[in-house]
């Protein structure tokens, strides 16, 4: 299997839509989730919103997520977040795993992720591809189905001056209030739906690993 030849212009649109989030804060929320009890604040916590590569590195790309203490039930909550409740990683990244991973199998979604400059590994993809989360709403940029969300912080980022980012409460609305989402199980999935993407997957890696004979197409 070939790497896929992504445009030159789809690889920046990405990767300005993600580097734009890196140091955003996020910091509000108004009510307990668990009781809906007024909330003081506790402190501040940075995760891991994505993981681009730049040449041989690979480079982490943070949000800020403040939390909160309930002055109620006294539980500890993070503000509204860019991320899919029970995830660790940005919800575009997630969308973008979905969005792939809907129409090919998880190998090459990792393989088309990294030529956009995006690291997530196979399992990751298909873990991901389990969520049970909305509908995400999609471009058709290059013939590529790529999700607004990253449509919109690419459109935000626009209009950033050099070095900063986007404010928490765009990322939030671009994003699609990801967090707001209730927690739900991963869907299930069938053995036969299982074993099919794993043949799939390993016809895939059997062809990566073949060796390209002279005189074939590219």
């Amino acid at each position: 299997m070939r790497k896929p030849r992504i445009p030159p212009m789809l690889v920046d649109l990405v990767q300005t839509a993600l580097t734009a989030c890196d140091g955003t804060y996020f910091d509000n929320r108004n009510a307990c989730p668990s009781c809906g009890g007024s909330l003081s604040g506790y402190d501040k916590k940075k995760k891991q919103f994505a993981v681009l590569i730049e040449g041989e590195e690979r480079r982490p790309v943070h949000v800020i997520v403040k939390r909160f203490s309930c002055q109620v039930c006294k539980k500890v909550c993070f503000a509204n977040e860019p991320f899919y409740p029970g995830t660790r990683t940005g919800s575009p990244v997630v969308d973008l795993c979905l969005t792939l991973s809907g129409t090919m199998p998880f190998t090459r979604t990792a393989i088309y992720l990294e030529e956009m400059g995006i690291f997530v590994d196979r399992m990751t993809v298909r873990n991901f591809s389990r969520l049970d989360v909305p509908e995400i709403p999609t471009a058709d940029i290059f013939s590529i189905h790529l999700p607004m969300s990253i449509v919109s912080l690419s459109t935000l980022a626009a209009g950033l001056r050099e070095g900063g980012c986007i404010e928490g409460a765009e990322a939030l609305a671009a994003c699609g209030f990801p967090s707001a989402h209730r927690a739900a199980p991963h869907r299930p999935v069938t053995e036969e739906e299982g074993d099919q993407r794993d043949k799939e997957d390993n016809k895939e890696e059997r062809q990566v690993q073949e060796p390209h004979h002279d005189g074939e197409p590219e």
